[in-house]
């Protein structure tokens, strides 16, 4: 399905009855990494799985931002009039998710991220390295925007007032100690640092997040 929000087309799928759960995806992928978890998630919840602007099927673009894709996502749900919406996001999902509950407190049941980080010294340095290279050498615009961006800064963090949990793998691109510094930040949140995972390993094309997901939203 597709629809127009804030200036472009973004492209979405949607299954399943009940409270509406939006799922972003990271850098360069699309709602397809969530391919194995959207059929057990739809049989609790409406699940609305997005492609970020210039990524998946969603329109193309010259340049991205954070700030344009958690508008992209405001007016997604303002558009579809969906209530409270629980939101999951993972690596840049996770960062649109934390500016959209920065900026529009009352927007979200419950915010739930993975893998983000607050501005690009947040990653290791070789992971920060790999990208740069990787962009110059192909000048892809999603790739850019990991060595220029986010900006997210403490007093973003403590606007937050949505139940959050923080979580991270213990082999994450992020710095465990950047993660926690984000939970510490954000009032009523729970941060859950999952052993032996990477950055992906229990996202992509996994079932690990759906009683994570399950436990957080029926607390």
């Amino acid at each position: 399905m597709e629809i127009n929000v804030n200036h472009t087309t973004i492209y979405y799928v949607q299954s399943g009855q009940g409270r509406p759960l939006i799922l972003l995806h990271g850098n360069g992928e699309n709602h397809q990494i969530f391919d194995k978890l959207v059929p057990t998630l739809s049989a609790y919840y409406q699940v609305f799985a997005l492609d970020n602007r210039g990524q998946g099927k969603s329109a193309p673009v010259h340049e991205l931002h954070y700030q344009d894709m958690a508008n992209d996502v405001v007016d997604f749900i303002h558009q579809l009039g969906l209530e409270k919406p629980l939101l999951y996001g993972f690596s840049d999902g996770g960062i649109i998710g934390l500016l959209i509950a920065s900026q529009h407190p009352d927007l979200l049941g419950k915010l739930m991220v993975s893998g983000a980080n607050l501005n690009p010294n947040g990653l290791h340095g070789a992971e920060r390295f790999y990208y740069w290279n990787l962009h110059l050498w192909s000048r892809r615009p999603e790739l850019r925007i990991l060595n220029t961006e986010p900006n997210i800064t403490k007093t973003d963090l403590q606007r937050i007032t949505v139940p959050t949990l923080v979580m991270a793998g213990e082999k994450d691109s992020v710095k465990i100690s950047h993660t926690r510094y984000i939970s510490d930040q954000i009032p009523n949140c729970r941060l859950m640092i999952l052993p032996k995972e990477t950055h992906g390993s229990y996202v992509i094309n996994s079932f690990k997040l759906l009683p994570i997901i399950r436990k957080f939203v029926e607390e």
